[in-house]
C-alpha cells in the first residue's frame, strides 16, 4: 500500500532527525489524500504549520484535495486564501481542487469568489 510505504520513509527520516521538509510532508499529505485518508492528510498538514515548515504549492493543494474529499469547503477555502496572501503560486490545481471541495460542500459560489478574487489582485 502506497500509504504505508510512504508513512514508513517518513517515520524513518523523522526517527533519524532528518530535518523534514515541505516536499516529505507534501508527499505524505497527497498520497494520504489519494489514499482516502483526508483526516491524516489534514493532521499531516497541520503538524507542518506547527513545526513552521515553510509551505509548498504541491503541499497546500494536496491539503486542499483533502479537504475537498472529507467534504471541509470551508477549510479548503481558508488553505486557497493562505495561498493568495503567500509568496506561493496557485495554479490551476489550486483552483480546480478548491473548486471540488466548494461543490462537494455545495458551496460552488465560494469557489467562484476565490477564482475572482484572485484574478482581481494584482
Amino acid at each position: 500500500c502506497a500509504f504505508r510505504v510512504c508513512l514508513i520513509a517518513f517515520s524513518w527520516h523523522e526517527m533519524r532527525r532528518y530535518q523534514l521538509n515541505c516536499y516529505h510532508y507534501g508527499a505524505v499529505i497527497d498520497v494520504c489524500a489519494k489514499t482516502c485518508m483526508w483526516t491524516r492528510a489534514l493532521q499531516f498538514f497541520s503538524d507542518m504549520m506547527k513545526r513552521k515548515i515553510e509551505s509548498s504549492t504541491i503541499a497546500v493543494n494536496a491539503a486542499i484535495s483533502a479537504c475537498g474529499r472529507s467534504c471541509e469547503w470551508e477549510k479548503a477555502s481558508q488553505l486557497h486564501g493562505m495561498m493568495a496572501q503567500s509568496v506561493l503560486e496557485i495554479n490551476g490545481t489550486t483552483f480546480s481542487a478548491t473548486m471540488d471541495a466548494c461543490s462537494r460542500g455545495g458551496k460552488w459560489e465560494e469557489g467562484r469568489k476565490q477564482h475572482r478574487r484572485q484574478q482581481s489582485s494584482p
